[in-house]
Formats: C-alpha cells, sequence, structure tokens
C-alpha cells in the first residue's frame, strides 16, 4: 500500500479545479501561464469534450477542451482570476474538488511546484 496523505490534511491542503475552454489553442496558453506562474503545478488537457448545457433560455451542444488543474485550496483565488482575466467565454466554468487522498510523493510535488 502507498503512503497517502491523511484525509483530514488533504481536504484542506490540495484541489482539482475543472475549467472548460472553446479551443486547444487556449486551453495551451490558459495551461502553460497557471503553472508559469506556480498557481497550479500541471495542467491536464483533454479534447474533445461534449458539453450540453441551457444558455440563455437554449440548450447547447458544443465541443470544448477541458482543463483539470491540480493545484492547492490556497491557490484558488489565483487561478480563478487568472482564468476570469484569459478567458474567452462570459461565464467560465471554474469548479473546485478537494482532493481526499494522493500518493504523499505526488502531493508533496504538487506542493513544491505551487505557490511563491
Amino acid at each position: 500500500m502507498t503512503d497517502k496523505i491523511s484525509p483530514e490534511k488533504s481536504k484542506e491542503e490540495y484541489a482539482l479545479i475543472i475549467s472548460t475552454i472553446n479551443s486547444l489553442e487556449e486551453a495551451e496558453k490558459l495551461a502553460e501561464l497557471l503553472v508559469k506562474e506556480k498557481t497550479a503545478a500541471c495542467v491536464s488537457v483533454s479534447s474533445p469534450v461534449l458539453s450540453i448545457y441551457r444558455w440563455r433560455e437554449n440548450v447547447e451542444t458544443e465541443k470544448e477542451v477541458m482543463l483539470f488543474i491540480k493545484t492547492t485550496r490556497d491557490n484558488f483565488p489565483k487561478v480563478e482570476r487568472l482564468i476570469l482575466e484569459n478567458h474567452s467565454y462570459e461565464v467560465p466554468e471554474i469548479i473546485a474538488i478537494p482532493i481526499l487522498y494522493g500518493e504523499k510523493r505526488y502531493l508533496n510535488w504538487l506542493s513544491a511546484n505551487t505557490g511563491p
């Protein structure tokens, strides 16, 4: 069994932030910015995803690119700000999910690669 961070510590410290964006080019630029600014240790880009959603009373279907942003919980405001400043959507998806468990060496690497 791998050495895991306890759920109590992990849910306070680490987060997976999910966002969608309209193009691979825009996703790559935003991912690079997030990592360069040390607001995220890693951003995984998945494309395409099919999103079906309600927008202004219409049901829309669009191909989008999904970002999985691995960071610390304390970095959420910085990640949110960078997404809002660099996103083409009027209302971008920005959802944070606490990481309850994780392999200790990975989470230590995540901590070392985020923040000041």
